[in-house]
C-alpha cells in the first residue's frame, strides 16, 4: 500500500506526534509498504513534486525521534515555514495524501484531533484512520466530553468549565472544592494539567491553565489507582495501570523513559477487569468514536472507575500504552499498524 503518515504540526504535543509518526512509518516500511512521513504543517516544500518519487523514495521529513522535557517552541515552527501563513495543512499536503491508499494520522492534540483535519479530508475524498469529524470534536473538548457521558450515566468526576471571562471577572476563584485538577479544555498530553490542594495552589493552576487555552475545565480529584484502556473497532484491550514514580501523571512522566511504571495486563481481578472494559466500551460508543482509541479513568477505593477523558489518536511512542495493551493480546507493533489501517479502511466500505 501507500501510506501517509502525517505527524508534528501546531501542537503542544509536536514532539510526541513526530516520535509516534516517525515509529508508526518504520514498522510499516518494514511491513512491505511506501510511506511518505509529512508534517502536517509544514509539508513537502520544495518547487517540484514527483509524489510517486517521494512514495519510492519513502520520503520522511525528520530523523528527530525523541519527545523532550519541554514543550516545543511553537512560534520557531511557524516562522520556519516558507509561505509564512498559518493555513491548516502545509505546502502539498493534501495532494500527495490523496494520491495515498490512507493518511495515517500520528497526530495529537487539536492540530489532529479535534475534527477540523477529519473533516477537511472528509471533503477532499482522503481515506484516513480513527474517528471522524464528530467524534473526534466531541472527544477533544473535555467539557463535552463531560456532559455526553453524564448524559449516558457514565462515572465521570464533579466538575465545571470555565473561560477567559470567568478568570477576569473572578467567577472561577468560587469553586472551593479541594483537591482539584485543573486542566485545558482541549489539551492533551496532560500539557498544562495541575492538582491543587487549596485556594493558593488554585490560583497557580489556573494561571498556568490559561497559558494554553482560553477555556479550562476544573474537576474533583478522585484518590485512586490510574488506568487507561485501549479500544479497537469497539472492544476493549487489557487494561493497563498506571503508577507515576513522581505522585503525579504529568507531561514529563509520560514521555520520559523510568518515570512511570506501567502494568499490563493489570493486577487487578475479573470483576474489576470487566468493568473497566465495559466502562471503556461505554465511553467508546456514547463518544461516537470509530476504528480506535483509548479511554483514561481513576478506579477509587470503592472499586469505581470514572473516566477522565478519551483519546482519538492514541501515542504510539516507545512509552505509549495502546502498543503495550495490544502486545498482550498478540499484536505486535507492527501488526498494530496495519490493523489500525484495516478497521479504519471499513469506514469506506
Amino acid at each position: 500500500m501507500k501510506i501517509v503518515v502525517l505527524a508534528g504540526g501546531l501542537s503542544t504535543e509536536r514532539d510526541v506526534s513526530i516520535s509516534s509518526g516517525s515509529l508508526v512509518a518504520k514498522a510499516l516500511r518494514e511491513r512491505g509498504h511506501n510511506v511518505v512521513l509529512l508534517d502536517v504543517f509544514t509539508g513537502y516544500e520544495e518547487d517540484i513534486c514527483d509524489i510517486d518519487a517521494l512514495f519510492k523514495k519513502n520520503y520522511d521529513f525528520t530523523e528527530n525521534t525523541g519527545v523532550k522535557e519541554e514543550i516545543p517552541d511553537l512560534e520557531k515552527i511557524k516562522k520556519s515555514r516558507k509561505d509564512k501563513t498559518n493555513r491548516l495543512l502545509g505546502r502539498n499536503v493534501a495532494e500527495i495524501c490523496t494520491e495515498a491508499d490512507i493518511t495515517f494520522l500520528a497526530l495529537h492534540g487539536d492540530m489532529g484531533e479535534n475534527g477540523k483535519l477529519q473533516a477537511t479530508f472528509d471533503v477532499l475524498g482522503i481515506k484516513y484512520t480513527g474517528s471522524g469529524y464528530l467524534g473526534s470534536a466531541l472527544a477533544m473538548d473535555k467539557g463535552l466530553t463531560k456532559s455526553v457521558l453524564i448524559q449516558n450515566k457514565i462515572k465521570t468526576p464533579e466538575g465545571d468549565y470555565y473561560n477567559i471571562e470567568d478568570e477576569k471577572n473572578g467567577n472561577i476563584y468560587n469553586w472551593d472544592f479541594f483537591p482539584c485538577v485543573v486542566k485545558p479544555c482541549s489539551g492533551g498530553s496532560s500539557v498544562g494539567i495541575t492538582k491543587a490542594n487549596n485556594s493558593e495552589e488554585f490560583k497557580e493552576s489556573v494561571k498556568q491553565a490559561f497559558k494554553f487555552e482560553k477555556e479550562v475545565v476544573v474537576e474533583h480529584f478522585i484518590k485512586g489507582r490510574e488506568f487507561s484502556v485501549g479500544v479497537l473497532e469497539g472492544k476493549a484491550l487489557p487494561p493497563i495501570e498506571i503508577i507515576p514514580k513522581t505522585g503525579f501523571y504529568d507531561y514529563k512522566s509520560k514521555y520520559q523513559a523510568g518515570l512511570t511504571v506501567e502494568i499490563c495486563p493489570a493486577d487487578i481481578d475479573e470483576e474489576t477487569d470487566k468493568n473497566l472494559r465495559n466502562a471503556a466500551e461505554e465511553c467508546f460508543k456514547s463518544l461516537k468514536l470509530q476504528a480506535y482509541g483509548r479511554i483514561d479513568f481513576i478506579l477509587d477505593k470503592n472499586g469505581d472507575a470514572y473516566c477522565l477523558e478519551a483519546n482519538t489518536l492514541p501515542g504510539m511512542t516507545p512509552t505509549s500504552l495502546l502498543p503495550q495493551e495490544a502486545n498482550v493480546v498478540g499484536l505486535n507493533y507492527g501488526e498494530l499498524c496495519e490493523k489500525i489501517i484495516e478497521i479504519s479502511l471499513k469506514k469506506y466500505n
